[in-house]
């Protein structure tokens, strides 16, 4: 037996609302990693339309999801466009509404709210309607739960809830953490993968990090 195909669209041939998302993506600012899921009962073909908003070649921004990742239903990742200039007295955008609202256009209001790439780590797992805003860096090994908005960034095995998303709590302590970055096991041959999914499934770190 072999591992799945990373380019097979539909992975799993009676249940077509799943696709490993790598082959869909078509832009250039946006990054996939390998295996890397998301589940939609209205078919994930149209994911950088539908769930990925706000994202204008112009601005230039990057959306950066990792490997082995698993992404809910009606997941959302807020992009810089949607930001509007915080510096005035209005957040208007008078500007891309053209006419002689465009002569006062500031270039410089354009990029003032942008606060970078959103770069999402490798294992995260995203609840369904779990919305992240633009800049924000997930960590590896991170849970977001259904519902939550996260606003901030999300270090690697923290499980965060809400509106805006907090730290519920860690999945394993400091030390177990930093023993599950160093074996980055996402980052193996999917043929070592293979090998070892019940290693990576389980509980045994030390079983683990011996993986051949």
């Amino acid at each position: 037996m072999h591992a799945p195909d990373p380019h097979d669209t539909h992975p799993l041939p009676f249940h077509p609302r799943t696709a490993f998302l790598k082959p869909l993506i078509t832009r250039p600012t946006i990054e996939v990693g390998d295996y890397t899921y998301y589940d939609d009962p209205l078919g994930p073909e149209r994911f950088e339309e539908h769930n990925v908003l706000y994202h204008f070649d112009f601005v230039g921004d990057r959306l950066v999801i990792g490997r082995y990742c698993a992404i809910a239903a009606n997941t959302r990742f807020i992009m810089n466009g949607a930001n509007h200039d915080l510096r005035g007295f209005s957040t208007f955008p008078f500007a891309i509404f053209g006419g002689a609202w465009r002569d006062s256009f500031d270039p410089q209001s354009l990029a003032a709210g942008f606060r970078g790439d959103t770069v999402v780590g490798n294992d995260v797992w995203f609840g369904i309607d779990a919305t992240v805003m633009p800049g924000v860096a997930i960590g590896d090994g991170a849970i977001v739960a259904a519902g939550a908005m996260v606003s901030a960034d999300v270090p690697p095995y923290a499980v965060v809830a809400g509106n805006p998303a907090r730290i519920v709590r860690m999945r394993f302590d400091a030390a177990t953490v930093e023993r599950l970055l160093a074996v980055a096991w996402w980052n193996w041959p999917v043929d070592k993968v293979t090998r070892n999914i019940d290693a990576i499934g389980g509980n045994d770190l030390e079983r683990l990090e011996s993986a051949t």
